[in-house]
């Protein structure tokens, strides 16, 4: 599964800001950043006690629990590893095509790479979406493969314990799960990317396409959320709630994303300079977060700040308030807006001639879905989520009333 994340003396709290609550950075791959959520440690615990109660004990019996809970564990952060290859994957053919990759994920239900920015065509959003379930088919023929190696040969039949053929058939079986699960055509999965190529190189509309991906999407997961429910009431087994939860994660991601894909349809042939805040107030970098709180906070309405360059109108980042309400009130002394800014880097931007609906995919959590828009490189103006939402109640105005739209 694919999606949209950050950064150093108190730029602690901004990194962590970014990645989400509940998340713990690992460290970073090729310059994207690795994470984990606490709901990691859900799965993670119900996978290695399976493994270790169930599965191993039923396939080698007469083993030692310190050799079924070794071998549960190490196969546990194996299949993670898979996980994070499939991610992986995305996200190294995304910023071959350009998008920018924030950072990975991993959560209950797998995991998500944070891209930014827009597919630029049907083919590249089919090699972007394919690339994952590609990998976890080679992973799981790779593992199946080493199990039939190990199992056919008598040396080493004999020699490898029991265990590690159970995880290799293991880790086969749930890669191979993993790649048919991924391409069922409904978003988010990869298989709804595929589906929206495919709607998209028909229909030349990229906003029809998502909205079929994520309808698809929608009718999957409730099949899932009805499928899982009443299996379990019939066979009162667990593991089916795990199917009606996966149904819930599909169905309510599906519908977040049809309605953004609704709402960039509405906003065509808005421009960006028709909804942005003009002339937006900025703070120099190495003010504390003390002195902004004391002469800025009350005073003005704003939830958003550029940060400049001493003396200069150069922008660096963008501040928000959610930023700031991170820093201890003890470190706000020490504590300098440039260490908290989100980074220029991390900030959409556009033109005042841009579009309002190819600029919204490209809003970033680390500036609180934020703009920043330029004109012959001077800051002219910022689009927050209020102005969108303006705009849009405007739209529905005109919808409404065509006479007034026109007057308008």
């Amino acid at each position: 599964m694919a999606g949209s994340g950050d950064q150093g003396r108190e730029r602690q709290p901004a990194k962590q800001s970014s990645l989400g609550p509940g998340t713990v950075p690992l460290g970073s791959i090729r310059g994207i950043r690795i994470a984990t959520n606490w709901s990691v440690a859900i799965i993670f615990a119900l996978i290695a006690i399976g493994l270790g109660t169930l599965q191993f004990p039923s396939a080698n019996p007469r083993q030692s629990a310190l050799t079924y809970a070794l071998a549960s564990v190490i196969t546990t952060l194996v299949f993670f590893a898979s996980l994070l290859a499939h991610e992986l994957a995305h996200s190294l053919v995304a910023r071959h095509y350009r998008l920018k990759v924030q950072s990975i994920t991993l959560f209950l239900f797998g995991g998500i790479s944070q891209l930014s920015g827009e597919v630029p065509s049907p083919s590249a959003e089919v090699a972007i979406a394919g690339v994952g379930p590609l990998t976890s088919l080679l992973l799981g023929g790779v593992f199946v493969g080493a199990t039939a190696l190990v199992a056919g040969t008598s040396p080493a039949r004999d020699s490898v314990p029991g265990v590690v053929l159970t995880a290799l058939a293991y880790l086969g079986f749930t890669n191979l799960a993993l790649a048919v699960f991924n391409i069922i055509p409904a978003a988010p999965l990869d298989g709804g990317r595929l589906l929206r190529a495919v709607v998209w190189w028909r229909t030349g509309d990229r906003v029809k396409a998502t909205v079929w991906a994520s309808r698809a999407g929608q009718v999957v997961g409730w099949v899932f959320i009805a499928g899982g429910l009443y299996a379990f009431f019939i066979t009162e087994n667990f593991s089916w709630v795990w199917i009606a939860l996966i149904g819930w994660f599909v169905t309510s991601a599906a519908t977040a994303e049809a309605r953004q894909a609704v709402v960039t349809g509405e906003l065509r042939g808005i421009r960006v300079g028709q909804i942005m805040t003009p002339q937006p107030v900025t703070v120099q970098g190495s003010m504390t977060v003390s002195s902004f709180l004391d002469g800025y906070v009350f005073r003005l309405r704003h939830q958003s700040f550029p940060v400049t360059l001493d003396d200069q109108h150069t922008v660096t980042g963008l501040v928000t308030f959610n930023r700031i309400k991170e820093v201890p009130a003890a470190r706000r002394d020490q504590t300098v807006l440039a260490d908290i800014a989100c980074p220029l880097s991390d900030v959409a931007t556009a033109s005042p001639d841009d579009s309002v609906a190819d600029l919204i995919p490209r809003l970033t959590a680390c500036a609180d879905q934020r703009a920043l828009v330029f004109s012959n490189g001077k800051l002219v103006g910022i689009v927050s989520p209020s102005d969108i939402a303006r705009m849009l109640d405007r739209v529905h105005a005109a919808q409404r009333y065509p006479a007034w739209g026109q007057r308008g």
